[in-house]
């Protein structure tokens, strides 16, 4: 029997190609590499003794560089197993768990509409690019160029015109005698029992062909070019060939390109992902003008084990990042998650690369921050946790988050996490000799603090002490306070690289609030505000006994820069020096936390090779992380070296 070209696609996408090979194959565990769905086996089809045959999961493609044969799922079966094509297509469909097809004329005639259809939307789109080349297309012509498109993007997307027309469209597919149960059977027109004569469902809009990952044109999205149209954004309606919440813009293309990305980005709109590809970002696909379905994120984790979800860094953004991330949750698994690239607050992806070019759009890609910490920040943002109901009510929540994801092994290790950061969130503050701990009160101080034994996971008693893992646990650590009162003392720092310094995370979860609030004001008020007004505001939100303790601690340590008296030059110095600590401080975090979670999934797995190269590697951090401990330690003397204040025109 002949099988529909949508039901072998759907069978074929429900179970990777590893899987089908990886019963009758074993695969060579030092090349390959399952979070990227790249596997190595001996070759099943000839013998050798070194791994030649190569398996990607992306692809859905085998190949062999020692005897050269290649294919597909059902090609494996056919020439390994010598099976006939229906009884390898009846394995694969058993595996998907999808029901084999009935034979029959009726099915046979479907799909021969169907192929039809797409046939119809072929010419409707090549309706729509003629019409944007022609007198009327030249409004929507001049705002493309507006938007920075070149005309090779222009063609490469395929984008066309809609012309302010109930019948232009219509009437050109009736005239290449297309019929019109056809034409609304795609969805180009508007019909229905009370609509007495169809018209045109896209008018006076730019077009953009949504396509197929077999790259055929199955629906449209339209830009109104007219401020009155009742909706900014139009997409074709649900028909046999378009279902909008299983289908990704730009699918077909960023699947290509993840080969050398690695990654594949979710951003919100058409033209975010047109822009980026411009920019050289190919790797990019979006919704289609709703929030993330399910379904899509299926699709997201067939081209990678973590796609990276972007969103505008305004308040509209951060709600649909968390709707995301609720979304998402239930769905994780070993080796399937996402995380979060948040943009500077008012920018989207087109504006960034049009405006800056693609550097600050990587830039925000590298600090994409993951899921278990986007939901931890949800939690505690802008709350106060000053009474026990209040703590025990934020406990409760996370433990209702948690209790959402599906895969029991992913869970566990999520509770843990949440509880690990509820410990470090509300233990109260140590004191030694009537100061905080972990804040010297000379230059030299804690240099001298035994090392102490290294514990069960490799990392020493002194790196657990450090500013790297102590958290909010204590008074900010030297470098935050420097970062956080040298803006609030010197506004003007914001402004001059807004985008640098509105990203900073803080550990101290005190300075995270005060940075939020900080935020706020500098949003609503712009690049007007001065010293004495933030203070004002940052005072009655609370913030003035934090404040005090951060003049404090900075006067104590000698800190001349970060206080309203040092010359702004020398603020900015001390400054970009704080800050530079910062983020390799960060960074360094970051990477003990990766590595402890290798030695967990090491130890656990025998890999008697690679937990010793872990441990090492434990050890580096440790060493630097001591390094930059001492560097710390002598922050204070950014601000030594400057006799200068304000002058007259400082002020």
């Amino acid at each position: 029997m002949r099988f529909s070209n949508a039901f072998l696609d759907e069978i074929r996408d429900r179970v990777s190609i590893s899987d089908v090979i990886g019963k009758r194959v074993t695969w060579d565990r030092r090349k390959t590499n399952v979070s990227r769905g790249d596997y190595w086996a001996c070759c099943p089809f000839h013998g050798e003794k070194s791994p030649s045959f190569h398996c990607e999961d992306r692809k859905g493609r085998y190949h062999c560089f020692g005897c050269g044969v290649s294919g597909d799922h059902f090609r494996f079966l056919t020439d390994l197993e010598g099976l006939s094509f229906p009884e390898a297509v009846q394995q694969i469909a058993d595996l998907a768990g999808v029901a084999m097809p009935q034979p029959d004329r009726e099915a046979e005639q479907r799909e021969k509409e169907r192929m039809g259809l797409v046939e119809v939307m072929e010419m409707a789109a090549r309706f729509f690019e003629d019409q944007l080349q022609t007198p009327a297309g030249a409004k929507a012509r001049a705002y493309l160029r507006d938007r920075g498109l070149t005309g090779r993007t222009i063609e490469t997307f395929r984008l066309g015109y809609a012309p302010e027309s109930r019948n232009a469209l219509k009437e050109y597919l009736a005239g290449k005698g297309v019929p019109k149960e056809a034409i609304e059977a795609c969805g180009l027109v508007v019909h229905g029992p009370d609509i007495p004569v169809s018209y045109d469902r896209f008018r006076d809009r730019i077009m953009f062909p949504i396509l197929s990952l077999r790259e055929k044109v199955i629906a449209f999205g339209g830009r109104a070019m007219s401020p009155d149209a009742p909706a900014k954004y139009l997409n074709s309606n649900e028909t046999e060939l378009f279902h909008k919440g299983s289908v990704l813009y730009n699918h077909a293309r960023a699947r290509k390109a993840i080969q050398t990305a690695g990654t594949v980005i979710a951003v919100e709109g058409y033209m975010d992902v047109i822009a980026l590809h411009q920019a050289g970002i190919e790797n990019a696909v979006a919704p289609l003008g709703t929030a993330l379905t399910e379904n899509q994120f299926d699709l997201l984790w067939r081209m990678t084990p973590q796609p990276v979800l972007c969103f505008d860094g305004d308040g509209a953004g951060i709600r649909a990042a968390n709707r995301a991330a609720d979304l998402a949750l239930p769905f994780i698994k070993p080796e399937r998650t996402v995380r979060f690239a948040l943009l500077p607050d008012g920018k989207d992806p087109d504006d960034l690369v049009r405006h800056e070019g693609r550097a600050p759009f990587d830039k925000v890609m590298a600090g994409a921050r993951p899921l278990a910490e986007m939901i931890w920040n949800r939690e505690v943002q802008g709350a106060n946790f000053e009474t026990p109901e209040s703590r025990a009510a934020l406990e409760a929540r996370l433990r209702q988050v948690t209790a959402a994801i599906a895969d029991e092994d992913v869970r566990r290790h999520y509770q843990q996490d949440m509880r690990d950061r509820l410990n470090a969130f509300f233990r109260p503050p140590q004191r030694q000799g009537g100061t905080f701990a972990g804040n010297r009160q000379g230059r030299g101080g804690g240099r001298g603090a035994p090392q102490g034994n290294a514990g069960p996971s490799g990392i020493s008693d002194r790196l657990a002490r450090s500013a790297l893992v102590r958290g909010a646990q204590e008074l900010p650590a030297l470098r935050e306070s420097v970062l956080a009162l040298t803006v609030v003392n010197h506004p003007g720092l914001l402004f001059s690289d807004y985008d640098e310094i509105a990203i900073i995370e803080y550990e101290n979860r005190d300075l995270q609030r005060l940075w939020s609030a900080l935020l706020g004001i500098a949003g609503s008020v712009g690049a007007r505000l001065e010293r004495d007004r933030l203070l004002e505001e940052l005072e009655a939100a609370g913030f003035d006994a934090l404040l005090k303790g951060l003049e404090q601690q900075i006067r104590n340590s000698r800190l001349w820069t970060a206080t309203a008296e040092a010359a702004p030059e020398d603020a900015r110095e001390g400054y970009l020096q704080a800050l530079a600590l910062h983020k390799r401080t960060r960074a360094l975090l970051w990477q003990r936390r990766e590595l402890e979670r290798e030695l967990a999934v090491s130890t656990e797995e025998g890999d008697d090779e690679r937990v010793p190269q872990i441990l090492r590697a434990l050890q580096e951090v440790q060493m630097e992380t001591v390094r930059m401990e001492n560097q710390e330690a002598i922050i204070e003397g950014f601000g030594v070296l400057s006799g200068r204040v304000k002058g007259p025109a400082g002020k």
